[in-house]
């Protein structure tokens, strides 16, 4: 099938690579226009859109996740974290932050939210790479801080978050298995 939100899906990777080029104004405003039409349960729209592009910031709450990380027990600890010179944001020069408020479905439409971004930014020919792990940086001693840094608003928690830049490296797509699909008629 000959389709460009397709084949923008089948292209789409998860980059771990970026140049240093910020995002241009129109392409960070695209994004977050893409991320605020995205659906959500009864158009709660449960989520705050924290961008940061402070370098020092990024920094900082990439230190707070690998002391978290450091903390948990090996077998639960991503293997990335054995390399001292990890990233959780890969360099990228912009980071998108979602928080909500606590409730049923919120993490759910916060994760439409950040797919609708992924996808805008591989329409941009953006690359894009989408973050759980900085969650680590928001359980410990500086949770507060963070959160007051980004400009979540009050009850608001971090969900999820995603890497957004030019990206410097490239890979195959992953292998598709369809015994994962069961159809029911």
């Amino acid at each position: 099938m000959n389709n460009q939100v397709i084949e923008a899906i089948f292209e789409r990777r998860s980059h771990r690579a970026y140049s240093d080029t910020q995002l241009t104004q129109e392409q960070l405003d695209t994004l977050l226009e893409a991320a605020l039409a995205s659906p959500s349960a009864n158009n709660l729209q449960p989520w705050h859109f924290s961008v940061v592009q402070n370098r020092a910031l990024l920094d900082s709450i990439n230190s707070a996740t690998r002391e978290g990380a450091m903390a948990l027990d090996e077998n639960l600890r991503s293997p990335r974290f054995m390399d001292a010179g990890f990233d959780v944001f890969y360099q990228a020069p912009t980071v998108i932050f979602i928080s909500s408020p606590p409730g049923e479905g919120k993490a759910l439409d916060c994760g439409i939210a950040v797919m609708s971004i992924a996808m805008a930014a591989q329409g941009l020919g953006l690359g894009s790479v989408i973050l759980g792990l900085p969650r680590l940086a928001f359980a410990g001693d500086q949770k507060q801080n963070f959160e007051r840094a980004l400009g979540f608003p009050e009850g608001y928690s971090f969900t999820i978050a995603i890497a957004l830049g030019h990206p410097t490296d490239s890979k195959p797509a992953h292998e598709r298995d369809h015994r994962k699909i069961h159809i029911i008629r």
